[in-house]
């Protein structure tokens, strides 16, 4: 294993207003921000890009989407300013070829999912960002694959990281109340993706877990969990795998983070 290898990071990033608020999360998100090394790129997998097929950023400049309503304003006046790289965007076609891969020039950029959670990690918007697209049609097993086959970015200083919660239903939240007492399906669902984390085997248990009656329960869509495969993807099998955040807010929504490497 590379000494220099760039962790990979999977940030349970809860609501937009988490963007401008001050609470354990953002503080925490600010200090893994401080504390790891600076990457030279970050290769990001939101929970808000998801599409038919596979499509990656590849401007030079991609614009702050605000795809989210009834927010207060100064959340729409959030930019994050980071370039692109066209480069990083067509290398990771090529790692993922044969698949098909649309190299996005002007259509999407960083979606509220990415740079909520980028502002408090690398508030200078001084590292190029490249986002990469979930294929909703595709089973969870490969988007695993997929984090193995752009492990290998991790070795040239790039983060692969990924936003969106272990559980996230949002019909069955307590908007009122975000220091609730989480619901038991929330909690024992959580608490089986924390204990298969470095699991090695195969199929890997995280594959299936959406499958478990306390996964559906804290998924009703898939879109906010499968960011967390393209981490666990880009494993060695040896690197330490550490939960930087945990706990769930409002009964439903898992804040948990997952760091892969040192």
């Amino acid at each position: 294993m590379s000494a220099n290898k760039m962790p990979a990071v999977f940030i349970g990033h809860g609501s937009p207003m988490n963007a401008i608020s001050d609470n354990q999360y953002t503080q925490a998100w600010a200090a893994l921000g401080q504390s790891l090394p600076k990457p030279k790129a970050i290769l990001m997998i939101s929970a808000h890009w998801y599409t038919r097929g596979t499509a990656v950023t590849a401007m030079a400049q991609p614009r702050t989407i605000h795809d989210f309503g009834g927010f207060p304003e100064p959340l729409y006046q959030m930019q994050y300013p980071a370039s692109g790289s066209p480069e990083l965007a067509q290398q990771v076609a090529d790692l993922l070829a044969p698949l098909p891969v649309y190299l996005d020039k002007s259509e999407w950029g960083l979606d509220h999912g990415a740079w909520e959670t980028l502002v408090r990690m690398y508030p200078q918007a001084d590292i190029p960002v490249v986002q990469l697209s979930i294929d909703g049609t595709k089973p969870a097993a490969w988007h695993l694959e997929v984090g193995r086959k752009l492990a290998s970015l991790r070795e040239q200083g790039v983060m692969i990281m990924a936003s969106g919660n272990v559980v996230h239903n949002l019909r069955e939240m307590n908007w009122q109340n975000a220091n609730v007492e989480a619901y038991p399906w929330a909690r024992s669902f959580e608490q089986f993706v924390i204990e298969h984390l470095t699991s090695k085997q195969l199929p890997h248990p995280l594959t299936a877990a959406l499958i478990r009656e306390d996964g559906r329960r804290s998924n009703p869509s898939p879109e906010h969990f499968l960011p967390l495969l393209y981490v666990i993807g880009s494993w060695d099998g040896k690197e330490v795998i550490s939960t930087p955040t945990e706990g769930i807010v409002s009964g439903s929504l898992s804040m948990l983070s997952v760091q892969v490497g040192e």
